[in-house]
Formats: structure tokens, sequence, C-alpha cells
């Protein structure tokens, strides 16, 4: 099969022939139709991520029909259109077994465990309780959005952040994520607020349902120093400057936000994410913050004094899919209203290595069947 190849870390991937997979006991091989391009693929793509060994075909939310079938996997044949969460479970360990797959104590991840799906083929292992089925109306371009931001940032919302209607949700980093947040909570009745840097994706958070948008670049040189002073940190400054787009968030929503989401993972968008919050609020972390690039500073005195609550979001168990699903459906949800750009295979690794700078608004999903014109 053709697959996208990360031969050294930090070094442009190939485009190449490798050998197709095999259905393992258990597992099925997926004929990949559509799969998306993540932030957390360019930071594997970096070597943040221990669990990946070199060579590897990165790849994690993905939506494709079932092309072989393991030895044991019942109720599943070939044919059948599924995705999957980008955690894979084991189905036995006591976080499985108490609901919670996304935190599976032995989980794989496709793109990160083992070979992803920027590719013509994936496997899913663990199928029975892994896959999931798309309903025919939903296209396979949303439907791979489904498997990672869709589906991480509706358990964050509803789930952990347990948004209500008439709520104020502040959503940092208008991404993938957070885009796909800004549309659910709207969905579910939220006001929602939504920091972006770039204008194009401020625009897109409004048609999403954002009630009020702030540019992250107008309070970007908060903190800075005088030129007669030593130079300050950039973690200072970034911090900094969260506070103050927290201090706007509060003003505009009358007190803050009931909830508050890091959809991006930085030093800036976390503080900006607790600084926005309510008294008795709740910040959602759900940008990766890999310690490889330093770690954060968490503003603990504003979590003391408004007794705030942290809680970190990883995904969504298969089993939990059937109410976004249902929304999909019913057209409540649009997850394909937020991709900006389809791709074929042999442009993945120049749009992979693109996401060092700003990335373009909204999800690019890349066709690994199709080929250059």
């Amino acid at each position: 099969m053709r697959a996208v190849l990360v031969e050294k870390f930090n070094q442009l991937p190939v485009v190449t022939e490798v050998p197709d997979p095999a259905p393992p006991a258990g597992g099925v091989v997926v004929k990949v139709e559509a799969t998306g391009l993540c932030r957390s693929d360019w930071h594997g793509w970096r070597g943040h991520d221990p669990d990946i060994a070199l060579p590897h075909v990165p790849g994690h939310e993905f939506a494709g029909v079932i092309a072989a079938v393991g030895a044991g996997v019942t109720g599943w044949r070939p044919g059948d259109r599924v995705t999957a969460p980008f955690v894979c479970a084991c189905g036995t360990c006591p976080a499985c077994l108490s609901g919670n797959q996304q935190v599976c104590e032995r989980q794989q991840q496709p793109g990160f465990t083992h070979w992803g799906s920027f590719a013509e083929f994936v496997v899913v292992h663990q199928a029975p309780i892994n896959l999931v089925r798309i309903d025919d109306t939903i296209t396979f371009t949303a439907a791979a959005a489904l498997g990672c931001r869709f589906a991480t940032a509706f358990r964050a919302v509803v789930a952990q952040g347990g948004v209500r209607p008439g709520d104020w949700l502040a959503v940092h980093g208008c991404g993938g994520v957070g885009l796909s947040a800004v549309m659910i909570a709207a969905a579910a009745g939220a006001r929602v607020v939504a920091v972006d840097i770039s204008p194009t994706a401020r625009t897109m958070a409004a048609a999403a349902g954002a009630e009020i948008t702030l540019d992250a670049n107008d309070f970007r040189t908060a903190g800075s120093a005088p030129d007669s002073a030593a130079p300050v940190p950039a973690a200072e400054v970034s911090g900094t400057a969260g506070l103050a787009i927290g201090a706007a968030v509060q003003q505009l929503t009358g007190g803050g936000a009931h909830v508050s989401l890091d959809a991006l993972g930085s030093q800036a968008t976390l503080t900006a994410s607790i600084a926005s919050l309510r008294r008795r609020g709740r910040h959602i972390q759900v940008g990766l913050l890999p310690p490889a690039e330093g770690r954060p500073t968490v503003p603990m005195e504003l979590v003391i004094a408004a007794e705030l609550e942290i809680l970190g979001s990883h995904g969504m168990p298969a089993h939990a899919y059937p109410d976004m699903m249902a929304l999909v459906t019913a057209g409540r949800l649009r997850p394909a209203d937020l991709v900006t750009r389809e791709i074929t295979l042999d442009r993945a690794p120049q749009a992979l290595t693109a996401m060092s700078t700003p990335a373009t608004a909204g999800l690019t999903v890349i066709n690994p069947t199709a080929h250059p014109a």
C-alpha cells in the first residue's frame, strides 16, 4: 500500500510503498477513505510522543470500510462503513471495565503506538469495542473528523464540562478541536466566547455559533518589559497576556465563563482559560502540552481563591458515540462545515510539516485513495 512514512523526526516524510497490513486476531483492517490532519500528528512527527518507533506511519482520525476481518471478530464484516476513537481500548483493564475506555491502561493508538491512517489501509485492534458504525448519510470526509477532534470536543464540552443551556463557554484556540467545541456548545444552547489569533478562525467560530470572538493578538504585548529593563521570559509574557484575555472574557460575560477550554495547548491559552472562569468554574485541558516543549505554569492562586476545577479530556470511548452520531445525522452538528481543505496523500508530508507555523483555519482531510491529477 501507499503510505506517508516518517523515517526521522523533524524531517520531511516520504510517500512510499509499504507492506499491506493483515488483520490481527480480534481486529480488522480498514480501507481508509478519508483521514484528518491533526496537530497531534505534528507532535508525533516532532518526536514528542515516546510511544512512536521509527520508521512510522502517522494518522489517527479516519473513516473507511472494513477490508478484512481477523479471527474471533463477530458483528462486523467487509464493506461495513466505520470509524474508531483514536484510543483503541483493551476492554479488560479496570478503566475499560468501568466504561472509561478513553483512559485504557493498555490502550493502542493508530498513528502512535502502531502505524496509522496516512495510508491506504489501517489496523483497528479489539474491533468489537473500538469500531463505530457510520450511517450512510454521513460522508467519509465528515466522519474522518469524528475519531479525534470532534469526538474529543464533544466529550470535553458535554461530559467533562457539563455545559448547560445558558452557560457561558470560553474556547481558547479555534483549530479543529476549538471550532468543534464552539459548534457543539452552541447546539447545546450555551453562549460561546471564541479566542484566536486568526481572523479566518474567528469568522469560522462565529459561523459555528460563537456569540463573541476575541483577537488574541490584541493581548500579546501585555506584560512586555520596558526598554531599560531585563528581558521578560517568553512564558511569563504569554502568561501575562493570558491573564489579560481572561479579564476581558470575565468582563464580556458578566463575571466569567462557567466552563473554559484550552483547545490549543500553550502557556498563554492555559492561563487565559483558567483566568476566564467565574467562581467555581471548570477548566478543561484538551490541547497537548508536551514536556518536551517545557512544562507550563498553572495560576494556582486563581484555582484556590475561586474554587475552580481543572479537568483533562482525552478523546471519547466508542460506546459514547451514538449520542453524537444522532446529532450529526439529524443535522444539528455539522462536522463537514469545518473542513476547509481536502488533499491527496502525496501532499500530506508538506501539510504535516507546515503545522510548525500557524495552521490554516478549519480541518484538513487527506484522501489516501486519490492520486494527483
